[in-house]
């Protein structure tokens, strides 16, 4: 009797001993529950192990500045600020800047700031400059991106050469569409003008003025913009040279076969300065397209 006693108190005793082990256990693991989901040691590892965006998305920068570029955001800057991981200008100027521009003709006096302004939405629409082909061949690419056409009409565009070959002004890097682009005007709207209007090819040297009073008629000096596209030039002009934006009183019109070379020979010319367009205005080596009524 006395030893089956001894048995259940040492039972008993070796029950309560299971029981605070199992309770030692049971405090650790609440201790560890506790440490990996509140501690900020670990949400910090969570967080790098999930990933964030960076702040800033890499920039595409012009790349012909000697001193400043522009990235595509629109922002223009010296180049020694330029942040060197994501490439981007700071975000303190002026974005969209047309320092120096001319918004009328579209036309600046430095590259990086023809970049800047054409950039801007207001100035440039996106869903037109993708359908513009970079080069002149139909194989050639489309522009790919806003800064793809901007960095590049601005650098290789010819919006304010004169005959010679010359730049008229020092705002030269122009940013416009080409008008005969696909992405023109629309050559069927512009002809509806036209209702009433006789179109004629003047001689050599000639005014429109001269041009339509040989005729008995008088030139119509505000259906000249109408005429003043690539699309209708060459539905009655050969053309033969491409066409080409220029800066003359003359334009629109063709440039004779017999003109210097530099003068491209059989190309078509317009202008993008609207203001110049008038029936007085000739050139020695063109023929005008004139509108007589």
């Amino acid at each position: 009797m006395g030893m089956r006693k001894a048995r259940r108190r040492n039972g008993r005793w070796e029950s309560m001993e299971a029981l605070h082990t199992m309770g030692k256990t049971n405090t650790l693991m609440l201790l560890l529950i506790h440490i990996f989901y509140f501690s900020p040691t670990t949400i910090t590892a969570i967080r790098k192990d999930i990933g964030f965006e960076p702040s800033h998305r890499p920039c595409n920068t012009t790349v012909q500045g000697r001193y400043f570029l522009t990235d595509d955001n629109g922002y223009v800057c010296n180049a020694m600020s330029v942040d060197p991981q994501t490439r981007c200008c700071p975000e303190t100027g002026e974005k969209f800047s047309c320092q120096g521009c001319n918004v009328l003709s579209q036309c600046c006096n430095s590259y990086e700031y023809c970049v800047s302004c054409c950039l801007n939405p207001v100035q440039t629409s996106k869903e037109q400059i993708l359908k513009v082909k970079v080069a002149k061949p139909a194989t050639a690419r489309t522009y790919t991106s806003v800064f793809d056409y901007c960095a590049g009409r601005c650098r290789h565009s010819s919006e304010s050469v004169v005959h010679e070959n010359a730049y008229v002004s020092d705002f030269h890097h122009c940013f416009s569409l080409p008008s005969n682009s696909s992405a023109g005007t629309n050559s069927t709207l512009l002809e509806a003008r036209l209702n009433g209007i006789n179109v004629v090819v003047g001689r050599q040297g000639e005014s429109c003025n001269s041009v339509c009073k040989l005729r008995g008629k008088l030139c119509v000096p505000n259906k000249l913009v109408v005429l003043n596209h690539c699309d209708i030039i060459q539905k009655y002009m050969s053309c033969k040279g491409a066409c080409f934006s220029s800066a003359g009183t003359d334009q629109p019109a063709e440039v004779v076969d017999d003109a210097p070379k530099h003068m491209n020979p059989g190309s078509c010319l317009y202008t993008q300065t609207q203001s110049m367009l008038s029936c007085d205005g000739s050139h020695q080596h063109t023929r005008r397209l004139c509108p007589c009524a």
